[in-house]
Order: C-alpha cells, then sequence, then structure tokens
C-alpha cells in the first residue's frame, strides 16, 4: 500500500473469526504449529534428573526439620538447666531449714512442691558418705589418711551436688578419705 492509499483506507479491522461468514468454512490459521521432535531417551534423562533433584531437595529439607527440632530441645535444656541451677541455693536454703526442725507450715508444703517440680524436670541429688570419690562428680574440700582403703572415699558431705539431663550442675562439695 502506497502512503496515500493508506491516508484513505480508515479504520483497519483485521477479522479473527474461526468461521468464514461468507462461506461458512473452517479458516486455516495463519500459523501452523511446528513440531519439534525429541527423542525419548532425551526426555527419559530429564525426568530422571528432575527427580534426582526433587529427592535431594526433599532429603536437605528432613534433614534441616530434623536438625531445627534437636537444636531446639537442646535449647529447651539448656534453659531448664539454667532455671533449675538459679535455684539450688533455695534448695539448700531449704535443705538446712530442714536440719534445724524450721520447716513448719506453709512455709514446709511450698518448700516441699519446689522440690517435687523441680525433680519432676528431672534433677538429680548426688553425693552421699562412704561412696567412691570421683573427681568428676566431687569437690573435694578436705582431705584425710584413714586405715584400710583401697580407693577414696567421700567421708564428709559438705553440700550435695545437681545433675540435670546427664550434665553436672554443681559437684558435690565433699571431704575425701584415703588409705595411706
Amino acid at each position: 500500500m502506497t502512503e496515500q492509499e493508506h491516508e484513505h483506507e480508515g479504520i483497519r479491522v483485521t477479522d479473527k473469526r474461526r468461521i468464514d461468514p461468507d462461506t461458512f468454512e473452517m479458516r486455516t490459521p495463519p500459523e501452523t504449529l511446528e513440531v519439534v521432535e525429541v527423542e525419548v531417551d532425551e526426555i527419559d534423562a530429564k525426568v530422571a534428573e528432575l527427580t534426582d533433584d526433587l529427592r535431594r531437595v526433599s532429603a536437605e529439607y528432613a534433614n534441616y526439620r530434623k536438625r531445627v527440632e534437636r537444636d531446639r530441645e537442646a535449647a529447651r535444656l539448656l534453659t531448664i538447666g539454667a532455671v533449675i541451677a538459679d535455684l539450688l541455693p533455695v534448695l539448700d536454703d531449704i535443705e538446712r531449714a530442714r536440719e534445724h526442725g524450721e520447716l513448719e507450715g506453709a512455709f514446709r508444703t511450698v518448700a516441699e512442691n519446689l522440690e517435687s517440680t523441680i525433680s519432676r524436670y528431672g534433677l538429680e541429688r548426688f553425693g552421699a558418705v562412704d561412696e567412691a570419690f570421683d573427681p568428676e562428680l566431687h569437690e573435694a574440700l578436705t582431705s584425710e589418711v584413714r586405715e584400710g582403703l583401697d580407693a577414696p572415699i567421700v567421708a564428709t558431705l559438705f553440700q550435695p551436688g545437681y545433675r540435670y539431663a546427664g550434665r553436672v550442675l554443681r559437684p558435690a562439695r565433699v571431704g575425701v578419705a584415703d588409705g595411706s
């Protein structure tokens, strides 16, 4: 078309109907689809590659979830252990009051509730006279010699030790007796 014809033409309409309104025949689309040939082996290889990627990502996610849960549990145990460690002086005061007969009335009820609650969380008390001395569990404050001992033992218990979740919160403070 020349420029003059284009100016006189006016509005241009493109008919995109699939059926020709004059002949009622199906129109053929101006663009035909191009068929791409792909070998089955290539498709199988791509499917296998994508399947392996999916399995790897799924395994990584499962490992991540397990690691997060394990870290969350470890943080929970550390937090509980820290709170219980802060309460150890209170437990010592309760024990001293019990030894002196001052644990009576409402104070006795509160003390027993506190001790039972802490023991439910898994706090273990250790350290007793005549048990074997273990430097990982006991802190020796005094030492004495006794005849007939093959290995060191706890002779005096000054302060009990406490353990939570397999970790020593406070070693037992003891006097040690050992053979000559």
